[in-house]
């Protein structure tokens, strides 16, 4: 089986929200041995219908060799039974592989990477809104003997994992964090089913979060609670803007005042640009420093 990556690597990744954390009790599961009968020794039954099997073959050859010749592909292994019990060693394959008519039953194992998707899942997140939320497993089978002697059908059983697995995870999120951290979220599911699917023989390589559907009613109150925060932030910025800009008249006075030269030149400017519209009326300013010494 290839390495797997440390699940201490993979808890200190994701320290701090973390389904590891929050559940201490998942621990990795560890691989069982399969325990098999293949080294035990064969009956005198088992023995004499070997031998029938072999004449049989004798008898009518060469029509028998179509029945006990079979090719793998590369990419196909065969886990093979002699009476019920698993032959001597590894799975076979690829290439051309000798069985035994009557006797032998084989299973072919397709190594190739397969892929599923979970159905949509009614999930109560941990703020209790009620949310949908569908994925996409890939997975393939990297032990061929696990696959075919420890559970009946590892594709299906590692798709209600998967559903289940889903339901689990999510549900231990604020809806927010399923929101903006649907990666977090494809690698923890992804971390649960490869620990539980190992001993039998299935390597789940990736999982992705598809949508999180949520109901109408939600997006519209979302929708509304984002447009009320978007128009205060509008709001805060247009009155930071008309005090950056009361402060730069203020300064602007200041200086006019303290050198009346500098207003009386912005009375001419004030002066041409009004000459320079087309307007038949024209404004003269009275200049306040006049007022300031008739009323002293």
């Amino acid at each position: 089986m290839n390495s797997k990556e440390d699940p201490n690597t993979r808890q200190a990744s994701y320290s701090g929200d973390s389904y590891i954390e929050r559940f201490p009790e998942q621990q990795k599961i560890t691989k069982r041995n399969v325990i098999t009968s293949e080294n035990e020794p064969s009956s005198f039954i088992e023995k004499v219908l070997w031998l029938l099997s072999v004449v049989l073959m004798v008898i009518t050859f060469p029509i028998s060799i179509f029945l006990c010749l079979v090719i793998l592909q590369e990419y196909q292994r065969a886990v093979i039974l002699r009476l019920g019990r698993l032959r001597p060693g590894k799975a076979r394959g690829p290439g051309m592989i000798f069985i035994l008519p009557c006797i032998d039953t084989y299973t072919k194992v397709d190594l190739r990477t397969a892929s599923f998707d979970v159905p949509p899942q009614e999930i109560l997140t941990k703020d209790s809104v009620t949310i949908s939320v569908d994925a996409v497993v890939y997975y393939r089978i990297s032990q061929p003997l696990d696959a075919v002697l420890q559970v009946v059908d590892p594709r299906d059983a590692t798709q209600m994992l998967a559903m289940t697995t889903l339901r689990n995870v999510s549900g231990t999120h604020m809806l927010m964090e399923l929101l903006t951290t649907k990666e977090m979220l494809s690698k923890q599911i992804e971390w649960v089913l490869d620990s539980a699917t190992e001993p039998w023989g299935v390597r789940v390589e990736r999982v992705e979060i598809k949508e999180i559907y949520m109901p109408d009613q939600l997006q519209r109150a979302m929708a509304v609670e984002q447009e009320a925060a978007r128009e205060a932030k509008a709001k805060v910025a247009a009155a930071q803007g008309e005090r950056d800009a009361v402060k730069a008249l203020k300064e602007a006075a200041d200086i006019m005042e303290s050198n009346p030269i500098a207003l009386q030149l912005r009375y001419l400017q004030t002066l041409n640009t009004i000459a320079n519209t087309n307007t038949k009326a024209y404004v003269f300013p009275f200049p306040v420093d006049i007022i300031k010494k008739v009323f002293k």
